[in-house]
């Protein structure tokens, strides 16, 4: 019996005709990913950098995604070979990679995905889901194609040797948190400050001049769609747990405030 292995985001980006547009997974919840893979969106980023994701949540909410038309995409939570060997051994087809701020550092994650000789991943394709237990033909020698590298480019020293990470070979496209990045400029919690969207666009025109697509966060549809215009090939929208907050507190103000007047304290 053979298997065959889903598109990477890099094949999805390649053959796309417009902005590919995703959200964020943070609750950890299989069934919460389950909800957000059938919305329509084209991609899923499952964050173990800031949610509370372990392997076991990772596998089970990639189980939850699979069969979707959504394309998941795991960032772990640091650039480690042992965390990122392990992810892809789950199937993660995708990875992102945060705080990538050199060219050295981006060439670290490639050789993590790479098995010897050209990296350092262990091997273990005939124990692990990534090679369907060997039923996916010739994975070992077909392996680079199943998985596609993204690096998060997330503060100033990232954005000035921004060129040089889309140069290195085995990144198939950067990504920019402008979170990370507005602190990193002083300006903590003001990702729209001018500064910040400077930085940004610096970024994206390295990164498109060396022809890789690049992505950004950005939650605010103004400026999503500012970004867009700009050349965004990838980006993220909205978050699970940002649509439940939003969600609730408008059902709150609709149902709750307008019918009672009462200081609630939290407990």
């Amino acid at each position: 019996m053979s298997f065959r292995l889903r598109a990477t985001l890099r094949d999805r980006l390649g053959a796309a005709s417009r902005p590919l547009v995703g959200g964020w997974v943070c609750t950890g919840s299989p069934l919460v990913a389950e909800i957000m893979a059938g919305s329509g969106l084209d991609w899923l980023l499952v964050d173990m950098e800031h949610g509370p994701n372990t392997l076991d949540t990772v596998l089970a909410q990639l189980q939850a995604i699979d069969g979707s038309g959504a394309t998941p995409v795991v960032r772990v939570p640091i650039g480690d070979a042992v965390t990122i060997k392990q992810v892809l051994d789950l199937g993660a087809q995708n990875i992102l990679v945060p705080m990538v701020s050199t060219a050295d550092e981006a060439r670290a994650v490639v050789a993590a995905t790479r098995y010897p000789p050209r990296g350092r991943r262990g091997v273990g394709s005939a124990l692990a889901r990534s090679a369907r237990w060997n039923r996916v033909e010739d994975y070992l020698a077909n392996v680079d194609a199943s998985v596609s590298v993204f690096v998060q480019i997330e503060n100033a020293e990232g954005v000035d040797a921004a060129a040089e990470i889309a140069a290195v070979e085995g990144i198939d496209g950067v990504f920019v948190g402008p979170s990370d990045l507005a602190a990193s400029l002083g300006l903590l919690g003001q990702q729209t400050h001018p500064d910040v969207v400077d930085a940004v666009r610096r970024t994206f025109a390295a990164v498109r001049a060396a022809g890789l697509p690049v992505g950004v966060n950005a939650f605010d549809p103004h400026v999503a769609q500012s970004y867009l215009d700009d050349g965004a090939a990838f980006i993220l929208v909205g978050a699970d747990v940002a649509l439940l907050a939003r969600g609730s507190e408008a059902l709150a103000a609709r149902w709750v405030t307008e019918h009672d007047d009462t200081e609630r304290d939290s407990y």
